[in-house]
Order: structure tokens, then C-alpha cells, then sequence
């Protein structure tokens, strides 16, 4: 299994010439199982998605998107996607609901006139809008709650080839979050190869991580440490955070307490998860 980081940004995309080897888009990842030429799974929306059709060599997706929840950076990304909105796409989308919501109805809140020419049922192809609930989603695919600000994300568990890729972008992360779900988070992400968890805030501004529902460097550094990770992949970069900012953060967290490796993801980037390590592609392209 292997993954391209897609887009590595939080709250809002970062233009601008100090924020090219790190990316400015935000969250999307494109996995990949053993033997695809092509991802059939995308793990959030953000605006990172537009750099899916260089993935696919001009072909219309087919395939799963599975949304971690639905803040702005984590959707702004499926309209402008010229392989989802395509007569040729194939498209089952995950979205978070509550109870007994519509998904596609939940989604339209958030993507429809006045606040965006069409709905969802305005995008070309064929798609099917799925309620995401905790537990199993497709084949190798489970989904659990964590907290964050203003209600839960989910942390999203791929088993491939062998291997298991974690991916958690938002995370409450902080004293004040309940010990029963922090510990239910651990049991989730338990003995994963990659962890690709939100890491947006050092702990000099973990009060703003606090306040807007983020994790601190450290303290997602002691959660894989506890959850026995073998490699901790930080993203959800600040949108203000420079090359050289993350640069920095790079050679001063280079290792968890214990020893695990830690990354700063880089928008472009593949990824190769394997059972008894980690390893990196150059990036295909620019950002």
C-alpha cells in the first residue's frame, strides 16, 4: 500500500512562493492497494483533490471518498475536481451524518445556491452520496469518532497489503479531552506502520490548539509513542506556517520520546507503507 499527499494544509490553502516544498492545499490523501496504476480510494476533499486527475493520466475517477468530517477544508476540493465531475466518474462518497440524515442533503447544506452554483446532484458521472457511521465502511476501511471543534471527526483506518495507514487530520488532542475517548483513540490507531495525525500547533500555542479543536506537536508525539506506532507523519500545517517555519519543526521534532521517526508531509509525496517500515518517493511534480 502507498499514499500521495494530496494536500497537507488546515483551516485554508497557503498561495504564495514560501509555502511551495511543503504545499499550499488542503487535506486529501490518494491511497493506493499493491498493483493499482490508479487510487480507488481518497481519504477527505480539500482542495488538494484538484491534484488527483495527474494521478489518474486524464481518466475520470472510479472509486471511494471517505470525508473525516465536513469543515470547509476538508470538502472545498469536490467541485473543482475535473475527474469526479466528469460524465465518466464513478463516485461513492462517504459523508459523516447524524441519525437518520440524508447524506447527499447534508452535503448540499454546505455545497448549493446561494453558497455554490450547484448541489451535489449537479455533479456530472454517477455518484452515490453513503451515510458514514462508526465502524466498517468497504473492504479494509473502519472509521471511529475523535473529537474536535464543534462536534467529532472520524479517524479513518486502512488495512492493505499487509500494512496499516492511520489517518486522523483533526484531533481534539489536549488534557482536557475525555481519558475514555482518548483512550478509545489509542485502541484505534494501536500498532499502525504510518499515523498521519494533525500536529498544527507546538506546544507554545497549545492554547490555540485548544481553543480551535487541534493537537500540539508533543502531545501527538506521546499518542503514538502510547499507541505504538512505527511512524508518525505530521500534517494540517497552519496556513501561515512557512517552508522554513516547517523546516525547523522538522530538525527539532525529528523523533518521538521513544525513538519513532516523525515526518512534516509534503504535498506531492508518496508514500510507501510497509509492514516493517516507511519509505518516501520524490515527489512527482510541482505543487
Amino acid at each position: 500500500m502507498r499514499f500521495v499527499a494530496l494536500g497537507v494544509r488546515g483551516s485554508t490553502p497557503a498561495p504564495g512562493r514560501e509555502f511551495v516544498r511543503y504545499g499550499g492545499h488542503t487535506s486529501c490523501l490518494a491511497v493506493y492497494a499493491d498493483g493499482d496504476r490508479a487510487p480507488q480510494l481518497v481519504l477527505d476533499a480539500g482542495t488538494g483533490l484538484r491534484e488527483l486527475p495527474r494521478l489518474l493520466a486524464g481518466a475520470p475517477y472510479r472509486g471511494d471518498i471517505v470525508l473525516s468530517h465536513l469543515h470547509w477544508d476538508h470538502i472545498q476540493g469536490l467541485p473543482f475536481c475535473p475527474a469526479l465531475d466528469s460524465p465518466g466518474s464513478r463516485v461513492r462518497l462517504f459523508v459523516p451524518v447524524a441519525g437518520a440524515e440524508d447524506p447527499g442533503a447534508v452535503l448540499g447544506c454546505a455545497m448549493s445556491p446561494p453558497y455554490f452554483p450547484i448541489g451535489p446532484e449537479g455533479l456530472l458521472g454517477s455518484w452515490q452520496f453513503e451515510a458514514l457511521r462508526p465502524g466498517p465502511v468497504r473492504a479494509g476501511v473502519t472509521v471511529a469518532p475523535v473529537p474536535h471543534k464543534g462536534g467529532d471527526a472520524y479517524a479513518i483506518r486502512v488495512e492493505l497489503d499487509e500494512g496499516v495507514l492511520v489517518y486522523l487530520p483533526d484531533h481534539a488532542l489536549h488534557a482536557a479531552t475525555d481519558p475514555v475517548r482518548l483512550r478509545a483513540a489509542i485502541d484505534f490507531v494501536q500498532g499502525a506502520d504510518v499515523l498521519v495525525h494533525d500536529a498544527q500547533y507546538p506546544a507554545a500555542e497549545a492554547d490555540i490548539a485548544q481553543a480551535y479543536g487541534h493537537a500540539t506537536i508533543e502531545a501527538v508525539a506521546t499518542f503514538a509513542d502510547r499507541a505504538e506506532v512505527r511512524t508518525l507523519v505530521l500534517t494540517h500545517h497552519a496556513p501561515g506556517r512557512t517552508d522554513a517555519d516547517l523546516d525547523s519543526f522538522a530538525a527539532r521534532y525529528a523523533f518521538t520520546p521513544h525513538g519513532r521517526g516523525i515526518e512534516f508531509a509534503r504535498q506531492g509525496q508518496t508514500y510507501v507503507v510497509r509492514a516493517d517500515e516507511l519509505a518516501t518517493r520524490p515527489r512527482a511534480g510541482g505543487c
